[in-house]
C-alpha cells in the first residue's frame, strides 16, 4: 500500500475569509517542484491567486527547491500557472469585479493518478466580530470535545 500524499493546507484562510465557491484546478510544475512537494516542503499561507492576462496563476506560493536536484532547482516563490477550464476562468473573472472578493488558495493535494492539485475558494473577507465569532464556535467545539 503506497504511503499517503502529504497535504499543504491553508488554515489561516478559512479564519481570514468567508467561501463563496470553491474550485479544484491542475498546477503547471516542473520536476523539482513536485518531488519538493511530495516531501511536503511547501506554504500556501501567504498565497493569493491573480490575473495575469487571461491566465490564473498563484503567487507566493512556497515551494521549497529540492535538495538532491544537482544543476537544476527552482525560483521558491515563482507564479505558478493553474489550469482550468476557459469557462470557470471567464466566471471568476467576472466575479472578481465585485468589491471584497478574492481568490485563495486552500489546500494542495496529489489526486489519485498523482497529478499535483490545488484547491481554490472565490473568498470575501470577515470583519473582526465575525472573526471572534469564528473563535468562539472553535472554543465551544473543542470543549463539547472533552467533555463527550
Amino acid at each position: 500500500m503506497p504511503a499517503a500524499m502529504p497535504e499543504v493546507k491553508n488554515k489561516r484562510a478559512a479564519f481570514e475569509y468567508f467561501f463563496l465557491e470553491q474550485y479544484e484546478c491542475g498546477l503547471l510544475l516542473t520536476g523539482s517542484e513536485v518531488k519538493s512537494l511530495r516531501n511536503g516542503d511547501a506554504s500556501i499561507a501567504e498565497a493569493f491567486c491573480t490575473f495575469v492576462g487571461n491566465e490564473l496563476v498563484v503567487r507566493n506560493m512556497t515551494i521549497q527547491p529540492f535538495e538532491k536536484a544537482k544543476n537544476y532547482g527552482h525560483e521558491p516563490k515563482r507564479d505558478r500557472k493553474l489550469l482550468l477550464h476557459r469557462t470557470e476562468l471567464r466566471k471568476l473573472q467576472r466575479k472578481l469585479k465585485d468589491q471584497g472578493v478574492t481568490i485563495v488558495p486552500v489546500r494542495v493535494f496529489f489526486s489519485e493518478k498523482g497529478l499535483a492539485k490545488l484547491d481554490i475558494a472565490l473568498a470575501k473577507g470577515k470583519k473582526t466580530y465575525d472573526k471572534r465569532d469564528s473563535i468562539k464556535e472553535r472554543d465551544v467545539k473543542r470543549d463539547m470535545a472533552r467533555e463527550g
